[in-house]
């Protein structure tokens, strides 16, 4: 068995997207990388202003609990690998269902997660190495458990697996396509968006180090047995910079219709990057409509830029709203996450609040709209009138008699040093 080998930041072998694999454990390859990858041609990890920690956090560094597992144990779980109990096919290899002895009860079985990575080279097993180090040393109920890893050679080469927790929901963008059967309520996308960023809040500002996730999207938030979003597929994250540093210098990679504009245009890579990917994100859940889809007219193909005329207009708003949504239950609740999206969607990264702030904010529309309908999810809502278009709110929509412009003054009191 071969030991897990850790790779620096530092040097110029950034691994570039393929479309990462989606992790959702329910995957299907969309087969369209050039719609929904970032590739970069060219390599930036030097910059002076930005290098700061030379790695992830890993395994060496801390205690852990994942498991090493043979090879032999792997393919005894998923019936050899077979077919029958393939879950997905991703950019990275396949994604298979196993059954295993429960490490709480021996005479129970648990279902797990058994992601194989492909024979393409040391790109691969990059990713699969900082899924690793990240998972092996984070904990949190809204983080995908990475139960353990298997890296052994055989007669086909280095073998490398990853075991996870099992998700029978699968993806929230499962659930958001056009093509489910259980299209997601507004109260279960509103308890999603809490627990994204509840998620996000924490790899940002609740450890140590900071971890920024790089590949927020829908295909990344999984859904437990009981409807719980869990973050997943850590294959692109990268450690933040150290305090007193204002970004890292990377290659460009991530998921196109996520990536935030300043990061796609500099390599520039801060915590504000993944809270754009969440302001996209929010829109997906308002609207059922993915971040670019080229099978839509040309005018709505790029969501943000479909929604933008109709944000400024209580009447116009409603049309954006995901047509399977009641839409006198769900107007003034979506209403109020919009503005929270247009916060975290702000040109200018400086100007977008951080994940705590967020969580803030998502944590307030929820609890205002628990007393509207039978949301039974802990939830509130704060503010800026802030649209894509920047300095261009109105702020002057009335929401049921509640002025918007008066919430969002006394928000903007409250987050004065954003």
């Amino acid at each position: 068995m071969k030991c897990i080998q850790l790779f620096n930041r530092g040097r110029n072998n950034e691994p570039q997207s393929q479309n990462s694999i989606q992790s959702s454990f329910t995957d299907h390859e969309r087969g369209k990388q050039s719609d929904s990858g970032l590739n970069s041609t060219s390599e930036s990890d030097h910059s002076n202003k930005s290098r700061g920690r030379t790695k992830l956090p890993n395994l060496q560094e801390g205690p852990n609990s994942l498991r090493v597992f043979t090879f032999l144990e792997l393919k005894q779980m998923t019936k050899n690998f077979s077919v029958s109990t393939k879950l997905g096919e991703g950019g990275f290899g396949s994604v298979y269902k196993g059954i295993m002895k429960s490490s709480e009860d021996p005479g129970k079985k648990q279902a797990v997660a058994v992601k194989q990575l492909g024979k393409r080279g040391l790109q691969g097993h990059k990713e699969w190495v900082t899924e690793v180090n990240v998972l092996g040393v984070v904990e949190h109920p809204n983080l995908v458990k990475l139960i353990g890893y298997c890296a052994e050679d055989d007669e086909r080469g280095m073998q490398r697996l990853l075991i996870y927790e099992y998700m029978p929901n699968g993806s929230v963008e499962d659930h958001l396509s056009v093509k489910s059967t259980t299209p997601l309520s507004w109260a279960m996308r509103l308890r999603i968006a809490l627990d994204a960023a509840k998620g996000l809040a924490y790899l940002h500002e609740e450890m140590d180090f900071q971890i920024i996730f790089r590949d927020f999207k829908s295909s990344n938030i999984l859904l437990d047995e009981q409807w719980n979003s869990k973050l997943s597929d850590f294959g692109l994250a990268r450690l933040g910079p150290e305090e007193g540093l204002t970004h890292i210098s990377t290659a460009v990679v991530g998921t196109m219709g996520y990536a935030a504009p300043e990061y796609i245009r500099t390599g520039h890579l801060t915590s504000k990057s993944d809270v754009w990917s969440y302001g996209v994100f929010l829109y997906e859940l308002i609207t059922g409509r993915r971040p670019l889809d080229r099978n839509r007219p040309r005018s709505e193909q790029r969501l943000l830029e479909w929604v933008k005329p109709y944000l400024s207009d209580a009447k116009k708003f409603k049309h954006i709203l995901d047509p399977r949504l009641e839409v006198k239950q769900t107007l003034k609740s979506a209403h109020k996450l919009s503005l929270v999206a247009n916060r975290c969607l702000a040109r200018q990264s400086k100007t977008r609040p951080k994940m705590s702030e967020v969580l803030e904010m998502v944590r307030q529309v929820v609890d205002m709209s628990a007393g509207a309908a039978n949301s039974q999810l802990p939830l509130k809502t704060k503010d800026e009138m802030k649209t894509f278009k920047d300095s261009n709110s109105t702020g002057h929509i009335q929401d049921g008699g509640w002025s918007i412009s008066v919430w969002l003054s006394k928000l903007r009191r409250r987050f004065l040093d954003i």
